[in-house]
């Protein structure tokens, strides 16, 4: 999939968010009037919305709105305009290049979803490549919109391929949601379970059936999300999913696409990249910048780091033998990422010790870190290792919280144990049998800050658990993270629509409070 997935239209199929283009229409360039004919066209046509997971706002800047935003992590980098919009909430400029790009580039993924779902049922091809091609496209505009509904909330439902003159006005955020499950309904239906060769690495029914299952549950409709979470922990997706052994192999470059990889972001280092300029070329950068953008300080920019309460879960508990818990190794860069101190713990080349003494307190997200490759000393900006999004530990653990918040507690822990087991920790139905809901509610937090911190779902947990709707939960952020003093209850919730985009529609109102 590494290779398929980055073929990219031309200029005259996809959009831009560069305000400054110059749009002038390439005659070398096909158009929607000759391009769409066969089925090479729709293969090229579905790879061109994949690319849009390359574009430096959607894996770079939206990791920092669904992390650094949330209590998990902050940042103090020099830029001040990060640390103030996605940390402090000091949002003052509704123009805001990172945050209204994040919003651009979604739709640039829409977008070239809608030309597929548009064009694509016309061509005469094989019935069964046609549905799977219209199934991904579905899938992709589900995340898409998934993605602005959790971040921006109220904003327009756009269904076919866009042209300059439309003003389309705001959806609800419920609308938003809705649009995303029929998406990703519509989507499971077709998707196979799994696919060989070339195109491993494309949606799944099982991908579908998790980012719905998320859907339904950032809507509290717990109801809803039982179906699809039984499918893919009782029903079908059984047979397709489990967790790896060693925990670490969920994040390294040589073991992706595993056995728990649900949803996997899939990036390659191009050897053929000329340049860096931003400007569309034959040789597009198909890595990620985001390892050199959280790496720690002297090894990448250090614009992301973690909140010491998060190193501070995991030592809550001990393995069965009486050992710190494994996954804290694996997720965080800090002085005892080594458990034998800051003078064993290694930091691409050098001890903690050696770059930043003994008494530093600094902490960092391992899991998109490319130290394990021998020799290396730094980040760039071309990291090839995978962004796994959905891991079926986020899936049972998701089915754990489902059966809970359905007064179905005990049949919930088993879900939790197999997560805790996989990292040596000793089954909550022995240390903790008899919890009631609630008690089991405030465990599932854990459980899901010391599996997943980092991987970019905190923010919607947060929002999905009410810390955002009262002023007694905001105190419990405050008290985890500063940054959160400044967070208003009736506005910080949601992002600002792009002013700009406000301004030239007559019928897009801002977001409430704004």
């Amino acid at each position: 999939m590494k290779k398929i997935l980055y073929v990219m239209l031309a200029a005259g199929l996809t959009m831009t968010s560069c305000e400054n283009d110059l749009d002038i229409v390439n005659p070398n360039a096909p158009t929607t009037d000759v391009f769409w004919q066969d089925a090479t066209d729709a293969v090229q046509g579905v790879n061109a919305i994949y690319s849009t997971l390359h574009r430096g706002p959607i894996v770079l800047w939206q990791w920092f709105y669904y992390t650094v935003r949330s209590d998990e992590a902050f940042s103090r980098s020099p830029r001040v305009d990060i640390p103030n919009n996605m940390d402090k909430f000091l949002i003052t400029d509704y123009n805001f290049g990172e945050t209204n790009w994040i919003y651009g580039d979604n739709y640039i993924g829409i977008f070239r979803a809608n030309q597929v779902l548009a064009n694509v049922p016309d061509i005469e091809m094989d019935p069964d490549l046609k549905a799977r091609i219209i199934g991904e496209a579905k899938f992709l505009r589900g995340f898409f919109y998934y993605n602005l509904a959790s971040l921006y909330g109220n904003v327009p439902i756009i269904l076919e391929p866009s042209t300059p003159t439309i003003l389309p006005a705001n959806a609800t955020r419920d609308e938003v949601w809705a649009q995303v499950a029929q998406d990703l309904t519509e989507a499971a239906e077709v998707l196979p379970l799994s696919y060989s060769g070339a195109n491993v690495g494309r949606v799944t029914r099982g991908a579908a059936k998790a980012l719905l299952a998320k859907v339904y549950m950032q809507q509290r409709n717990y109801a809803a999300a039982l179906e699809p979470l039984q499918w893919l922990v009782e029903g079908p997706g059984s047979e397709v999913y489990d967790l790896v052994p060693n925990y670490r192999d969920n994040f390294l470059a040589s073991t992706e696409n595993n056995v728990e990889s649900v949803f996997e972001w899939q990036f390659a280092t191009n050897e053929s990249e000329f340049t860096d300029n931003d400007v569309a070329t034959p040789n597009q950068n198909y890595g990620s910048p985001l390892a050199q953008f959280i790496a720690p300080a002297n090894v990448g920019f250090s614009d992301a780091e973690v909140r010491r309460w998060v190193v501070d879960e995991f030592y809550e508990e001990e393995t069965v033998n009486g050992e710190r818990d494994p996954r804290l190794e694996a997720s965080i860069f800090f002085d005892s990422t080594d458990v034998r101190g800051p003078e064993f713990t290694m930091i691409y080349g050098q001890t903690f010790a050696q770059r930043y003494g003994l008494d530093d307190d600094r902490a960092w997200f391992r899991k998109f870190a490319n130290d394990a490759e021998p020799g290396r000393t730094g980040e760039g900006f071309r990291s090839a290792n995978n962004y796994r999004f959905i891991r079926y530990a986020d899936v049972l653990l998701m089915y754990a919280e489902t059966l809970n918040q359905l007064g179905r507690t005990q049949e919930a822990y088993q879900y939790v144990d197999r997560v805790r087991q996989r990292v040596n920790l000793p089954p909550l139905s022995e240390v903790r049998p008899n919890m009631t809901q609630e008690q089991f509610h405030e465990q599932i937090k854990h459980e899901r800050v010391t599996e997943l911190s980092g991987e970019g779902h905190r923010w919607n947990d947060l929002d999905r658990w009410g810390y955002f709707e009262s002023q007694e939960k905001l105190n419990e952020l405050i008290e985890r993270d500063p940054a959160f003093e400044t967070f208003m209850l009736d506005r910080h919730r949601l992002l600002p629509l792009p002013q700009r985009d406000v301004d030239i529609n007559p019928n897009l109102v801002q977001n409430p409070n704004y």
